[in-house]
């Protein structure tokens, strides 16, 4: 637990992490740009974990093998064999840029368009973003799940993304930590949140945090065409286990 980290919304009190030169408040418009920047980047830095992700399948290996063997065989030609092979590679790494692509240009038009309508209208929701000398460091957005099982009040987590020159300064985990915190104020039983089997880092993070794996899907066609599931995790938070028998 980081003491002294407070939730910056609603009726919660601003807050900063002690001995360490960054703080947490809630989201300000002239933020939007910077935290739209950092989102982007963020997403797109997964396209180099996709692309080995794909080389790791069997039916790409298979077919990294296969037609440059069939090619030369057919034609003879080493070079025609090679050039098969680099152009496959080519447009394995377009099509591992194409769901992050997809998803960045999603969420700005949607949730990220404006995000003080999207995320600090209501108290039950909130944008916070972390700041270091000035600048926006990290970011982090919680929504209610509208359409949460019957009896259980879910608050989902959304869009973890911290500066990579901040990495490995405990931000991350600040973020998440004001997450639950706000959580545990308005009410919720749970967080949830969903994160791909390529987020290696943040996949960590959280299960050490104390989230559980809940479930597995495919966020949508294209994911699912470059077999890259999405993974549900949910923190259960102690006021919901304290009710149960």
């Amino acid at each position: 637990m980081h003491e002294g980290l407070a939730v910056t919304c609603g009726n919660c009190r601003h807050g900063s992490l002690p001995m360490a030169p960054h703080h947490i408040r809630k989201y300000q418009e002239t933020d939007h740009k910077r935290v739209l920047d950092l989102f982007s980047k963020g997403m797109i830095e997964h396209v180099p974990a996709t692309f080995r992700h794909m080389l790791k399948l069997p039916q790409t290996f298979l077919l990294l093998l296969g037609v440059p063997i069939t090619l030369l065989l057919a034609s003879g030609s080493w070079l025609l064999a090679l050039v098969s092979n680099v152009t496959f590679l080519v447009f394995l790494w377009l099509l591992a840029r194409q769901p992050w692509r997809k998803y960045v240009v999603m969420c700005l038009q949607t949730d990220l368009a404006d995000i003080t309508k999207s995320y600090l209208r209501a108290r039950s929701s909130c944008f916070w973003v972390a700041e270091s000398g000035g600048q926006v460091a990290g970011i982090v957005g919680a929504l209610p799940v509208k359409d949460a099982p019957p009896g259980r009040k879910q608050l989902q987590l959304f869009h973890l993304s911290v500066a990579l020159e901040h990495r490995g300064e405990g931000l991350g985990k600040a973020l998440v930590m004001t997450v639950l915190q706000f959580a545990r104020a308005q009410g919720y039983n749970e967080v949830v949140l969903d994160t791909s089997i390529v987020q290696q880092a943040a996949l960590t993070l959280y299960l050490r945090m104390g989230f559980q794996k809940t479930g597995e899907y495919f966020y949508n066609k294209v994911f699912r065409l470059v077999y890259l599931s999405t993974i549900r995790l949910t923190y259960f938070l102690p006021s919901a286990q304290e009710g149960g028998p």
